[in-house]
């Protein structure tokens, strides 16, 4: 069957199942939920199996190890699959929340409630566990959803997607509620992003030229993010030993996250007693630090900075570090070269928090607080799609709510408008 063929009838039965989805309980989607939950363990082999599949497929493409970090799954990992789609079903269902009502001197009773998008297309690169988090995400929230996985996690996510079926077939939910495209063609995405009459939405997770080329190829709403260019600065006010610990966790946790610091801005006043004990600590982490001449005269182990720096996403152990006169360059550096998506204030001092949150207008805005929490299972949402940048519909974490949109209920006693 040809790629075309074969993604129009994905979308086909895609569009059936949503019809389905509206019909079937909380109750269903919970129990199908931790139906997977217990499947995935029970698979737990059977995955890191495939996933060895995988890694072998992604060396022999030879793809950055930071993506390559991104594939690589464990028995703790997988756990965590399972602990995850186990979370979203404790969750309370977004579907059918009353959001507003109120009675009109008309004689109409008004009210608002939360209803599924739809059809929701996710494309993803190399990251698994992304197979489960958006299928659990879009079930729960009483989305169809069409897969299309990287081709370097073909593999792993289908083996994860066989524990999602088991939960859906004993759960009785039509197993088109969540399909994957079963190919590693490029052609996919394109014909899927063609599907504007058969998606409502395309959630892209991955690097800047995949999202780029979706934001550019199709008439679908997207919800995504370019870059994760995320900032820490430390004010003058900041204490040392929090500012050490903050780095290094927000750069190093996980240093291919889309949520990890890439940008370190100081307070010019406090360079010389913050600084070397935080390059210090980031260089016996094997960071490659790039810097402003004023941060080059500290340790003429930083290397000198071109522009390109304060805007790049490094997915990598290097960092950009930039002293600033006060907490208003700093803003002004960050309105400038930020990418929306996280940044972070260190301070002791309330005022200049305060300052920072109302002016840092990011997805995300932190006080003392590492980078690395921007995640929508740290903010307590379960799990997450992806950050989003966008400013229409969906901000930040796409959760469960994020996956909702709303209608319209309207009440009378046969009220005709005069």
């Amino acid at each position: 069957m040809q790629v075309k063929e074969t993604v129009n009838n994905i979308a086909i039965k895609a569009k059936i199942a949503l019809k389905s989805l509206r019909k079937i309980s909380s109750n269903q989607k919970n129990d199908a939920l931790k139906f997977s939950a217990e499947s995935i363990i029970k698979n737990l082999g059977k995955i890191l199996i495939a996933n060895q599949e995988d890694i072998k497929f992604a060396n022999q493409k030879g793809i950055k190890k930071s993506l390559l970090k991104r594939l690589e799954l464990d028995e703790g990992k997988i756990r965590n699959i399972s602990k995850s789609l186990n979370d979203v079903a404790d969750l309370e269902d977004p579907v059918g929340k009353i959001i507003d009502s109120r009675y009109r001197p008309n004689g109409l009773t008004v009210k608002k409630i939360s209803v599924p998008i739809g059809v929701i297309g996710i494309i993803y690169e190399s990251r698994p566990n992304v197979t489960s988090d958006a299928a659990s995400l879009c079930l729960k929230s009483g989305n169809a959803c069409i897969l299309r996985c990287g081709s370097e996690s073909f593999n792993s996510s289908k083996a994860i997607l066989e524990s999602l079926y088991f939960g859906l077939n004993k759960a009785k939910i039509s197993l088109d509620s969540i399909q994957m495209i079963p190919t590693r063609s490029r052609d996919a995405v394109s014909e899927l992003l063609k599907l504007n009459n058969s998606v409502d939405i395309i959630i892209p997770r991955g690097g800047k030229n995949l999202i780029e080329k979706i934001n550019n190829g199709t008439k679908i709403p997207v919800i995504s993010h370019l870059d994760g260019n995320c900032h820490t600065y430390i004010h003058k006010d900041a204490d040392i030993q929090k500012s050490i610990d903050l780095i290094i966790n927000a750069k190093f946790r996980n240093i291919s996250i889309c949520g990890a610091t890439e940008s370190l801005l100081i307070d010019s006043s406090i360079l010389l007693t913050h600084l070397p004990k935080i390059i210090e600590n980031l260089i016996s982490n094997g960071c490659k630090i790039y810097g402003d001449d004023n941060c080059v005269s500290v340790d003429k182990r930083i290397h000198n900075a071109s522009e390109d720096d304060w805007y790049t996403e490094y997915l990598d152990s290097k960092i950009s570090v930039k002293s600033v006169k006060d907490i208003n360059q700093a803003i002004t550096h960050i309105q400038k070269y930020g990418s929306g998506h996280t940044d972070c204030i260190i301070t002791e001092n309330k005022v200049a928090a305060s300052k920072f949150f109302n002016e840092i207008d990011s997805a995300i805005v932190m006080h003392n607080t590492s980078t690395q929490f921007a995640d929508g299972g740290e903010f307590g949402l379960g799990s997450e799609i992806g950050i989003s940048t966008n400013r229409l519909h969906a901000r930040g974490p796409v959760g469960l709510e994020e996956l909702t949109t709303y209608k319209w209920l309207v009440e009378s006693d046969g009220q005709v408008r005069k």
